[in-house]
Order: C-alpha cells, then structure tokens, then sequence
C-alpha cells in the first residue's frame, strides 16, 4: 500500500472519479443513518453525503487545520438542532470502513505489492486523522451544549425573579426554588434595578416558597436588604420556614436588624395597606 502523505493528490483524483461508488457503500454501510438522511437535512441543513466528501478529502489530503476546524462546525451544529449523536457515530464509522474499502481498491489500480511497513504507517495516518474529527466533533458539541444549558438556567433564574406591584409604592417579591450563590447575583442584580426604576418604598420579601438557602445564599440576600436601604426602601421579610430560621441561628444571622419581620404574606400586605391608609 502506498502512503496518503505521499500520493494524496492522486488519492484524491481516484476518490472523486469514483464518488457516486463512494456514496452507494456508505449508505450500504450505514443502514440506520440511511433512512434518517433527509430528516437530517430537513432539521439541520446538514447534506451528510456532502459533508462525508468533505472529511474524506481533509483525510486523504493530511489537511489537519480545515479537519479540526470543520469538526467544530459540526458539533456546533449537531448541538444546536440537538441531534442524535449516534447517528453521528455511525455515519462517521461507515466513513472511516468506506476511506478503507476504497484505498484498498485504489492500490489495487496501482498494482502496488504489499508493504507492512507503509501499510501501518497508512493505518496510523487514517485513523489518527478520522479519531480526531471525532474528538474534535464531540468537545465542539459538549462545549456548545454546555453554553446553551447555561444560557438557558440565566433565562430560567431570570425569569423567577419576578417583583409583581401591588401599589405605587410596594412591591412584593416572592422568592422560589434553592438559593444558592449563583442565583443569588441574578436576584440582587434584579432587585436593585427595579427598585431603583419602580421607586419601590416598600419591598416584601416572601420565602415561603424557597425550598432551601445556602449560608452564602442568606448573606447575599443580607446585602440585597443592605442595597435597597441605601436606596430609600424598606424591606418586609415574610414566610421565612422553620429550617430556614434555624439554619441562620446556628450561623448567628438575622433579617431582624435589617429588616421588619412577618409571619407570612397576607399580614405583611395589610399592615401595609392599613398604615398607607392611617398616614393618609
């Protein structure tokens, strides 16, 4: 066998005289891609056919740099469209027993004898370039997968920070889920801002929904208090369970010296109402 490094050229002018061969073996070697070809294109613009062409010819031409750069593409794609990373697998697969079934047809053409010296250092070649499309394709499509979960869990954090009015001057913030020191930047972020935009006086802060907080989580909801203060609002902390308040005792907190405490919600909202009315 000759080497690709050496021939690849002439490789390459033998690949493409035989492209539609090349395109039967492949859907023959990969059955149960075959039948997902043009849900695959519908779904993600991706002409498998097309894009098997393209890696065969990065292979053959020992072009490493467009290799790497096209397997990036790919798993930013397959990512993206969340497609089966199986089917990716196997196609891929069927492209390296295909590049082999070929490269063995194209020695034949040559009447070259065989040498197990440029035998293996052609196997070494072919495979160190298809397994590191792979590894390439797979880091691209978990790092893509990874920005999107992230971008989606900021959507998801913003989302449940919301601050309903119930008056022109007080706001009720009700606080959901487990606070932990990531969601709580999101929450004082949000606070802040609309406190200053709605001139919030007042700020009801329920936690009958919160199903945990971290220490660092209740020292970050400590500063947020801390913040609107500064800003001229008040805050009123309500629904706080009994884990809750025995958890910041034993870490020695209090909103008490920050904060007018409640024992739930419906209280907070009338004391309110009945002191906006006395002052009127």
């Amino acid at each position: 066998m000759s080497l690709v490094l050496q021939e690849g050229q002439q490789i390459k002018e033998f690949f493409h005289q035989h492209q539609t061969e090349i395109e039967e073996n492949l859907l023959a070697e990969a059955v149960n891609v075959k039948e997902k070809i043009e849900e695959i294109q519908m779904i993600g613009n991706i002409n498998l056919i097309k894009n098997a062409h393209r890696l065969i010819g990065y292979v053959v031409e020992q072009n490493t740099e467009d290799l790497e750069k096209f397997a990036e593409q790919e798993g930013i794609v397959w990512a993206r469209h969340s497609m089966t990373l199986t089917f990716k697998l196997d196609w891929v697969h069927a492209i390296r027993r295909t590049l082999w079934s070929f490269l063995y047809r194209y020695d034949q053409t040559q009447n070259k004898s065989d040498c197990i010296e440029e035998f293996y250092a052609l196997e070494k070649t072919i495979n160190e370039q298809i397994d590191k499309f792979l590894n390439v394709f797979f880091i691209s499509y978990s790092t893509y997968k990874d920005k999107l979960l992230e971008a989606e869990r900021k959507l998801v954090e913003n989302l449940s920070v919301q601050i309903i009015p119930i008056s022109s001057t007080t706001a009720i913030f009700p606080l959901i889920g487990t606070i932990d020191s990531s969601r709580s930047e999101t929450i004082k972020d949000k606070v802040l801002a609309e406190v200053g935009k709605g001139r919030i006086q007042t700020l009801i802060i329920d936690l009958s929904g919160v199903a945990d907080m971290e220490g660092e989580g209740t020292h970050h909801l400590l500063k947020v208090i801390d913040g609107i203060s500064l800003m001229g609002c008040e805050a009123i902390i309500t629904g706080t369970r009994a884990d809750i308040a025995s958890k910041m005792v034993k870490e020695g907190l209090s909103f008490r010296d920050k904060a007018e405490v409640k024992a739930n919600l419906q209280q907070a909202i009338t004391d309110v109402f009945t002191g906006e009315e006395q002052s009127d």
